[in-house]
């Protein structure tokens, strides 16, 4: 996986992460807001504060296995105006949105050369903008891809669900709680049984988008 033998990069992981789940869950918080729920903003979640999203577990995951996720923000769906269901798909698609555009606007100066790669040692640290850029680019795309798989609890389900009828969206809400764990199931075995089912869905698009966006190699063991 991209985080096996990081030796330097361990900060540059860390700024990605922070960074990319900050605006993920940020941004679900500020569409349900607008969407007007008040829940997330009365929870706190409302805010850019990484302290306010993250999830112990889910970073300890991203740091351990290679995937992970943020705190949940918390949404009651009865009070969006639009309906539960466009509701929630609204909510759900901005946090991989948000990843994209955070992405797509750091790789304009990396595309064009305006980051240099050449390491400066800081605080006796060889710290490089490129590579910095490059991890926050590619955890953000990571993060994207990841939450638009249609399977509870990401992202990709809400967009899903939006497309069923009523009484499937309730249906599968209340069984989200049981799909969690099955979904665990899956980040673990695909880290320490390397069954590579996540990496087979997830990598393809994020190389894709990558190339796409800033036209060059990683400069980093993505696999």
């Amino acid at each position: 996986m991209i985080f096996a033998g990081l030796g330097p990069y361990l900060i540059y992981l860390v700024v990605g992460i922070l960074l990319a789940m900050d605006v993920h869950e940020f941004s679900h918080a500020w569409v349900a807001d607008k969407l007007g729920d008040p829940t997330p903003k009365e929870a706190g979640r409302l805010s850019l504060n990484p302290r306010a999203h993250l999830d112990p577990l889910g970073t300890l995951s991203m740091l351990v296995i290679g995937l992970g996720w943020g705190k949940p923000v918390v949404i009651n769906p009865l009070k969006l105006r639009t309906g539960p269901q466009l509701g929630m798909a609204m909510v759900g698609i901005a946090g991989p949105l948000s990843n994209l555009l955070v992405a797509a606007l750091l790789a304009v100066p990396l595309r064009l050369h305006w980051v240099p790669f050449m390491p400066q040692v800081i605080a006796g640290f060889p710290f490089s903008w490129g590579d910095l850029f490059s991890w926050v680019i590619w955890l953000n795309l990571a993060l994207a891809v990841f939450n638009l798989i249609p399977f509870s609890p990401l992202d990709g389900s809400r967009l899903l669900a939006a497309l069923l009828p009523e009484r499937w969206f309730y249906t599968l809400a209340r069984y989200e709680r049981y799909t969690l764990f099955l979904f665990l199931g899956l980040i673990i075995a695909e880290r320490f049984m390397e069954t590579g089912i996540l990496a087979s869905i997830i990598f393809p698009p994020v190389e894709w988008l990558w190339g796409t966006l800033v036209g060059m190699t990683p400069p980093f063991p993505w696999r």
